[in-house]
């Protein structure tokens, strides 16, 4: 049974489309797409034992770096390009972005929102970086290094000409609240997007 942000994405993907999927962990999205919906497509990861687990489920898996870019994909190669909870880790998430659309028709992206009451509430508080179950690494040890709230997400893409097609944010418990709709930025600990040009 797939996560309900992932079972988000499956629902947001149509019946045989071609996905790329960057970042895609141990391949568990790809091959849920891939059984249930006759989708086509590749997972770009850097972590061996992801690739070993992606390889042992039958999904098509390709070792690269995000960060060192998508130059060896041609335009518009893919209607889907995904990236699930990565984009706080990459260098260069502005980039990245850019990139995901020029390769494929649509974006989807999802992130932790750093806008979130509990991390705002735990910085003023404690005066300490966040951990919690979402953000489990320390200030030294965490593999986020560009924190975004939705609003900073919002504006990006406002700046740069993308059209947000759908935005859902999520709680702590990955459902859709009455208030994380109300008030995004603050109560929405989990941002979901679909983009394209």
């Amino acid at each position: 049974m797939l996560r309900q942000d992932l079972a988000i994405i499956r629902d947001w993907i149509p019946q045989g489309a071609q996905v790329l999927d960057l970042g895609c962990g141990d391949g568990t999205l790809l091959a849920h797409l891939r059984d249930n919906l006759g989708v086509r497509g590749y997972g770009l990861e850097i972590d061996q034992d992801n690739i070993a687990a992606c390889i042992e489920k039958g999904v098509n898996v390709i070792e690269q770096d995000i960060d060192e870019g998508l130059g060896n994909i041609a335009d518009q190669r893919f209607d889907y390009v995904l990236m699930t909870q990565a984009l706080q880790a990459v260098q260069r998430p502005d980039q990245v972005l850019s990139e995901m659309l020029r390769v494929g028709r649509e974006a989807i992206v999802t992130f932790p929102n750093f806008g979130y009451w509990r991390v705002r509430g735990y910085l003023f508080f404690k005066g300490r970086m966040p951990v919690s179950r979402r953000l489990p690494y320390e200030w030294y040890d965490t593999p986020n290094i560009h924190l975004c709230t939705v609003r900073d997400f919002d504006t990006h893409c406002k700046k740069n000409g993308f059209r947000v097609l759908e935005r859902r944010v999520l709680n702590h418990d990955h459902r859709s609240a009455l208030f994380s709709q109300l008030w995004p930025n603050f109560f929405g600990e989990l941002a979901m997007y679909r983009v394209t040009r």
